[in-house]
């Protein structure tokens, strides 16, 4: 007798998907540890040489800035021309953004290292790609299974970066201009990865083909709204939050080693929990992770708002990591539940453009919240409080979609 039953997926779908993820995972881990690099180091560098305290993490809102600005023409360039150009631009952008900071602290420039800053953005947005890379040639019982376990490879850049950071910060004369030096070497050795990529380049639709919905139709639909939405949060209030924390450890009397232990734990934090994420979503949906992702973030502030011993900020930073997995990693998935192939492009540079714009805006708020009152506490204050009304934004979004019926799904 002949099986009818269908396949959920072909096995050999999952097989390329794997060697995808394999490779995806090292590219998190190796280039990925540039960015807790530069976040330890960016608010204290650019103290050092920016015209006002208020400016210290102007370099990290440009970071943001370049990632929100190169998503769109990054994801065009991927729909074209395929992931591994698309990563490799990524790669010399944060060589280049990386070389161009290091020479703007050599040279006591402020606007030299903002440009540098702007170009690591360029990475920074190849990098969020990578998640959806690993979803390409997934099938659907795969895919959150691969965006979690990319996401894992965040962990080891987690180990690696703050330490890198205590090794190179005095390398130089100059502080930190090793530590961007070293950045430079990580994405010229670590660009050499994606020549082991194995995603096909989208073929483009013939004349007459349809192309999708527009941009306008997208945002229109529930499920891609919400997603956008969570992860924006998500995503906006970690930066908030992480960018604020070197600042306050130091301006709270600990040492700049304190700082990149306490990242170093929140980054840990950002990204173990992806190795069973995928999983969590397999079993209780995408609705309830990002919903448990929220709560705590909204923990991560409550215990950042009792006081500022160094426990306090170790408890505060690691429910913030693990509240941002959830919540950043459901949205992804969310979104890739809610549009057809010749759509991805389009979805994705529109997501990111999003996501990053308002976490532009929320590492710009943070220089600005921890000038608030006469002290550091006052001002660590003021970015917790600040995390309220989005927490409330998102959560209110995500209620409305699961009352949806016919939006609802497992």
């Amino acid at each position: 007798m002949t099986d009818t039953t269908p396949a959920l997926a072909p096995p050999h779908d999952d097989a390329r998907a794997r060697r995808n993820v394999a490779v995806l995972v090292m590219a998190q881990a190796i280039l990925g540890s540039q960015m807790p690099m530069i976040f330890v180091i960016g608010g204290l560098a650019g103290l050092m040489i920016a015209p006002s305290p208020v400016l210290a993490t102007l370099s990290i809102s440009l970071i943001v800035f370049g990632s929100m600005t190169t998503a769109p023409w990054l994801s065009a360039v991927m729909q074209r021309h395929g992931r591994r150009a698309g990563f490799l631009i990524g790669s010399l952008g944060g060589a280049l953004g990386a070389g161009v900071s290091g020479y703007g602290l050599w040279i006591d420039s402020f606007p030299m290292f903002l440009v540098g800053s702007y170009l690591t953005g360029i990475y920074m947005s190849a990098q969020g790609f990578y998640r959806f890379a690993a979803a390409d040639t997934a099938s659907d019982t795969f895919r959150p299974k691969a965006i979690s376990y990319v996401m894992a490879g965040g962990l080891l850049s987690a180990l690696i970066g703050p330490q890198l950071v205590k090794l190179t910060t005095d390398a130089t004369v100059v502080p930190f201009v090793g530590t961007y030096a070293f950045v430079v070497l990580i994405n010229l050795a670590g660009s050499a990865l994606f020549a082991f990529l194995d995603v096909p380049k989208p073929v483009p639709p013939k004349a007459g083909e349809a192309t999708g919905r527009t941009r306008a139709e997208l945002l229109r639909d529930p499920k891609i709204a919400v997603a956008i939405i969570c992860g924006m949060v998500s995503y906006a209030l970690m930066n908030l939050m992480m960018t604020s924390t070197p600042l306050a450890v130091v301006g709270c009397g600990f040492s700049t080693g304190n700082a990149a232990d306490i990242v170093s734990a929140h980054v840990i934090a950002m990204f173990a929990p992806s190795f069973v994420t995928g999983h969590l979503i397999a079993r209780f949906g995408t609705m309830k992770i990002v919903a448990t992702g929220l709560v705590l973030l909204a923990a991560a502030g409550g215990v950042a708002l009792t006081g500022v011993e160094l426990f306090q900020f170790f408890g505060a930073l690691v429910l913030l990591g693990v509240g941002w997995n959830f919540g950043f990693i459901g949205a992804t998935a969310m979104l890739t539940q809610a549009h057809t192939p010749e759509e991805r492009g389009r979805v994705q540079g529109m997501n990111d453009f999003i996501v990053f714009g308002c976490v532009t805006l929320a590492s710009l708020a943070s220089g600005l919240m921890m000038s608030f009152g006469d002290d550091v506490q006052s001002g660590w204050t003021a970015v917790n409080l600040a995390m309220l009304p989005f927490l409330a934004l998102a959560g209110t979004a995500l209620i409305w979609l699961a009352l949806r019926p016919k939006d609802a799904y497992a």
